[in-house]
């Protein structure tokens, strides 16, 4: 039984903005060999990405680019079961090779927040965020240290196949089967997210300007699991922003959905923000089937 593990962190939301990558291997149970990089993403540093991470500009002013980081990143991953907790990374992945033009890794994507998800009831529409899932079963970790992520994920994967006995070959399979006998499918019309969804109990909301109309922004959230609001809460998860007003352009302000989310991250809570495009690219590998 062999399967690897991936985490990266970003300098901002767009999530081609890699500035670091870890990689844990597994096999039979046990690490067998770990990997971490600083990348230089050769983009800007938001401060709110920097207050999760510690990682700056100035730390990676030294650091290789991902293209200078690919044969190692492809030996590792190619041909192989990588496991990540939920797709962002994945995604990430996918828009950072984009980015360079670099051709995709051949390898089997497991999300590890899906296994979470069938194995454990009391997981299976809440809770099941990486931090909440290993301190319920006591594993240790440093979070948003890439490393430490992936390795954590990792284990979560093993104490499943554990108490469950479905083995990491039968997951691939399990994991795209509903979560129960009886799917509770909830009209999108309502903006409430379909339990099959694998972004079930993600909560969204929709800031800029959108290439799409917002009730079919919402529409696709709500496939893909995520309950949409019109305002900004201490439930937000995620923020959605238009491609053109997440970058820093001269004289371009942040909408007061943006400047609010930020300031309930600098007191903990724990929102993402998304440019419309990596939205779309993340809810199209988890819409419900």
């Amino acid at each position: 039984m062999r399967f690897v593990a991936i985490d990266v962190e970003t300098a901002n939301p767009d999530l081609a903005s890699i500035c670091q990558v870890g990689v844990v291997t597994f096999e039979n149970g046990s690490v067998v060999g770990t990997w971490q990089q600083l990348i230089n993403p050769e983009d800007y540093f938001d401060p709110w990405n920097v207050s999760i991470h510690g990682i700056t500009e100035n730390t990676v002013k030294d650091s290789p680019t991902l293209p200078d980081l690919f044969t190692d990143l492809k030996e590792l991953l190619d041909q192989q079961i990588v496991v990540c907790h939920t797709s962002f990374d994945r995604v990430a992945l996918g828009r950072v090779l984009d980015k360079y033009g670099l051709q995709r890794i051949g390898c089997t994507w497991l999300d590890s927040a899906k296994i979470v998800r069938r194995a454990w009831p009391q997981f299976a529409s809440r809770g099941y965020g990486l931090a909440n899932v290993t301190a319920a079963f006591g594993i240790s970790f440093q979070h948003h240290v890439a490393q430490e992520d992936a390795r954590a994920a990792g284990e979560v994967v093993l104490r499943a196949i554990t108490d469950t006995g479905i083995s990491i070959y039968e997951w691939l399979e399990r994991v795209t089967q509903p979560i129960s006998v009886v799917s509770s499918r909830i009209s999108m019309e309502s903006q409430k997210g379909s339990l099959e969804g694998s972004l079930f109990g993600e909560i969204a909301v929709f800031t800029g300007t959108l290439s799409i109309p917002r009730i079919e922004a919402a529409k696709l959230a709500a496939n893909a699991g995520c309950s949409v609001t019109d305002s900004v809460c201490k439930n937000t998860t995620l923020l959605v922003v238009g491609d053109q007003d997440i970058r820093r352009l001269a004289g371009h302000e942040k909408s007061s959905k943006h400047r609010k989310v930020e300031d309930l991250i600098s007191k903990g809570y724990t929102i993402r923000i998304l440019c419309e495009s990596d939205f779309r690219r993340l809810v199209g590998l988890n819409a419900s089937t």
